[in-house]
């Protein structure tokens, strides 16, 4: 029997889904992931549920596969994850065709509706969804903070950190099946251990990941301003296996607006903490997102945030719209005030400010050497990543092949061009 897991939304789904695969897999079944191809017996559906467009694309298709189970093209059909958890009352009385509707934490029971149980000795175990050689280490599950605009809290729950002990026995596991690169994800790295051994735990992990042997990079994802061990900024510093990127969403720096979404800090202490990284790690690549459009954003507070994006340069920035989602703080207090078009014209305006940045900060890298990483190769070019880049978000490096290159190894690049969002290089 062919079991396929579709994931949606972000990378904590992902490992969640590779969780899943290998307790299917040994349990018998032939498992498949993201395959829109291959027939299917079961299929299941991983939602995201945080924000207007990811509930629309989950929607979209769970309905597409209702469809084929009308057709015949499928026996059974399940929903997982966030859109599960927070709205499963409505799915079920919408969608009744729909064998079952689990929230995040419902793992054993989507293996007993498939007739199994879940095998505790493998809980640690993945079927990898990424190329092999790298994959995403999630640390900790759910988040104590309360920022205004967020609906994770409601889905997720509380913060719950894995212990240093079992990540260091999923990541030898992981280092032994060929990953050279580990990415930790969590809601928040910044709290993580505060649960398990109270305090901030996150330099605590990193002096045990960097032990392992035959790993070579690990990047940091979703840190919180507020609370940031600085230790980590040393160890950053200090040691060559953690990458010098940091990918710590900053939403704004106007400080009403961050009072408003419940931050937890002014823009003056954001600022000395993204100084501090600068200043001890003066290659540091600060990824971070914005938020546009929140209740009360007047025309000088985007603009302030506008001078802050060009004044401080970061190497990499995405940015949202503000969602007015139900559930949150934001919800209960604020008036989705601002029209949407105001909401993407501004965000169409600080991606318009980061594309000269990247551009510009590309330009600089004309000549100089990096360890490359290879990801894949495509259309005459091999494709990697430098250590300020993490998959599928940032900057690609492309390498004609004219020569071959082994993917999932690193070599030594010469940069000879630079676009917005790419460089070009060649093989020294």
């Amino acid at each position: 029997m062919i079991l396929n897991i579709l994931t949606l939304g972000c990378s904590k789904n992902l490992v969640d889904s590779e969780h899943l695969l290998a307790q299917f897999r040994a349990a018998g079944y032939k498992v498949v992931h993201d395959d829109y191809d291959t027939p299917s017996d079961v299929v299941i559906i991983n939602t995201c549920g945080f924000i207007l467009d990811a509930k629309e694309e989950s929607v979209d298709t769970i309905l597409s596969y209702i469809e084929q189970k009308r057709q015949g093209r499928i026996e059974k059909l399940f929903v997982m994850g966030c859109l599960s958890e927070r709205y499963r009352d409505e799915l079920v009385k919408e969608m009744p065709e729909v064998d079952g509707f689990f929230g995040v934490w419902e793992m054993p029971s989507i293996l007993e509706a498939m007739g199994t149980k879940l095998d505790q000795r493998l809980l640690r175990e993945r079927v990898l969804t990424t190329p092999s050689h790298y994959a995403y280490l999630k640390i900790s599950e759910g988040c104590n903070r309360s920022c205004a605009f967020c609906a994770i809290p409601g889905i997720r729950g509380s913060q719950q950190s894995i212990s240093i002990k079992d990540l260091i026995s999923e990541s030898k596991m992981l280092v032994n099946n060929g990953v050279k690169e580990l990415i930790l994800i969590a809601q928040d790295l910044t709290s993580y251990g505060i649960d398990l051994y109270g305090r901030r735990s996150l330099p605590d992990l990193l002096k045990e990941l960097v032990k392992i042997s035959g790993l070579g990079w690990i990047r940091l994802h979703y840190a919180y301003p507020t609370g940031f061990p600085e230790e980590v900024i040393g160890l950053m510093a200090s040691e060559e296996k953690i990458c010098n990127y940091l990918d710590i969403p900053i939403q704004h720096v106007n400080n009403q607006v961050l009072s408003a979404m419940g931050r937890g800090h002014d823009r003056e202490k954001l600022e000395n903490l993204l100084e501090k990284f600068r200043r001890q790690i003066p290659d540091v690549a600060l990824r971070t997102t914005v938020l546009t459009g929140f209740p009360g954003e007047t025309d000088q507070a985007f603009q302030e945030l506008m001078d802050f994006i060009a004044a401080f340069r970061f190497e990499r920035l995405g940015v949202f719209p503000y969602s007015h989602e139900e559930d949150t703080p934001a919800y209960k207090n604020f008036q989705d005030q601002i029209p949407e078009k105001v909401k993407s014209a501004r965000a169409e305006a600080i991606m318009a400010l980061q594309q000269e940045i990247s551009l510009g900060l590309n330009e600089q890298k004309i000549g100089k050497i990096f360890k490359v990483l290879i990801d894949r190769r495509e259309e005459g070019f091999y494709i990697g990543r430098t250590q300020y880049d993490s998959p599928e978000v940032d900057n690609e490096v492309l390498i004609p092949d004219d020569q071959v290159l082994s993917i999932g190894e690193f070599y030594q690049v010469k940069i000879t061009g630079a676009e917005e969002f790419d460089l070009f290089g060649e093989l020294i």
